[in-house]
């Protein structure tokens, strides 16, 4: 091969690895910036579902130091039951499973997602309190948007648009 093509090659393969560095750098960038509210909607970091109402200053500060600690906890369950699916995987992956093992990791995960929901519930509540009726109507109707948003890939729409 002649030195030219040799350059043009090792030029092509630079830029191909450059552009697979910056998606992946952009990739990270953007998972970093998100949080995932506990409806599964994507928001940016350090931002709350209800910053979109009409708070007074003091509504405002005791709902986000409520929330910033809720998130804390709700991130805490969501990491358990990552590793509870990863050691699911790893049981079904053997070449005898333990299908007694593999219920009990199951059932560990449904359990870990009930107490989850249920204090997602509760917290919605607790947040509701601190707010006008007017706001308590503007708060729900955010939740409902977001959990319509937030809502998984393949899971059908609860309602006949």
């Amino acid at each position: 091969m002649k030195n030219s093509t040799l350059k043009f090659l090792l030029l092509i393969s630079l830029i191909l690895n450059i552009s697979f560095l910056g998606a992946a750098g952009y990739q990270y960038y953007k998972k970093s910036t998100a949080w995932t509210s506990p409806f599964g909607y994507k928001i940016q970091q350090g931002r709350f579902l209800f910053e979109d109402l009409s708070l007074r200053p003091d509504q405002m500060k005791t709902m986000r130091e409520t929330a910033t600690k809720f998130r804390a906890v709700i991130d805490e369950k969501r990491q358990a039951v990552a590793l509870k699916r990863k050691e699911l995987i790893a049981l079904m992956r053997q070449d005898n499973p333990d299908r007694k093992a593999i219920a009990a990791v199951v059932s560990e995960i449904n359990k870990t997602q009930e107490e989850m929901q249920r204090m997602i519930a509760m917290h919605m509540l607790d947040m509701k309190a601190g707010l006008d009726k007017e706001q308590q109507e503007r708060f729900l109707d955010l939740i409902d948007n977001a959990m319509t948003e937030g809502r998984q890939m393949g899971c059908p729409p609860t309602g006949h648009d």
